[in-house]
């Protein structure tokens, strides 16, 4: 009994381990690439996305993050972006939605690609349906009677 709590302890001070080498430098360099202003001429050419969605020019940075790298690594750069009071409740769940139906598109689309699938469609149908059921929500749904300005903060003090 002792040796399998010796071996979960250990595999998951190892799994954390090797979540925070990941995470730790990629949240540095995006701390360091946003204070030289470096993400504002990245996130520019795709603020168009905000502008579909109706969402904040912040949130073009987390969806982006999670696009490329996937749910881990966009979930980092959400909270954080979060805690800095820069994303509303509307853009958090217009993400969420976002990214719940199309992330991680090179690591997602080359695994699949390697075990028959054809990446063309993979890509476009996840990309499609993501677009699709992110600017329906963004537009017919509940999410229009919650404030776009209103951040986590003052929902959190409003409660």
């Amino acid at each position: 009994m002792m040796e399998i709590l010796k071996e979960a302890a250990s595999g998951s001070f190892n799994s954390v381990y090797k979540i925070a080498i990941i995470i730790m430098p990629i949240m540095i360099t995006l701390q360091i690439l946003k204070d030289y202003k470096v993400l504002d001429r990245i996130t520019k050419p795709f603020g168009f996305l905000s502008k579909i969605f109706k969402t904040s020019d912040e949130s073009v940075l987390p969806l982006l993050v999670g696009l490329i790298f996937g749910l881990s690594y966009g979930a980092g750069v959400i909270i954080q972006t979060a805690k800095e009071g820069n994303l509303s409740r509307r853009d958090l769940i217009l993400i969420t939605v976002f990214l719940a139906t199309c992330h991680a598109v090179f690591e997602d689309t080359l695994i699949f690609v390697a075990v028959g699938a054809n990446g063309f469609i993979l890509l476009g149908v996840r990309i499609v349906a993501a677009f699709i059921l992110t600017y329906i929500l963004s537009r017919r749904s509940g999410l229009g009677e919650i404030k776009t300005s209103e951040s986590l903060e003052e929902v959190k003090l409003s409660a």
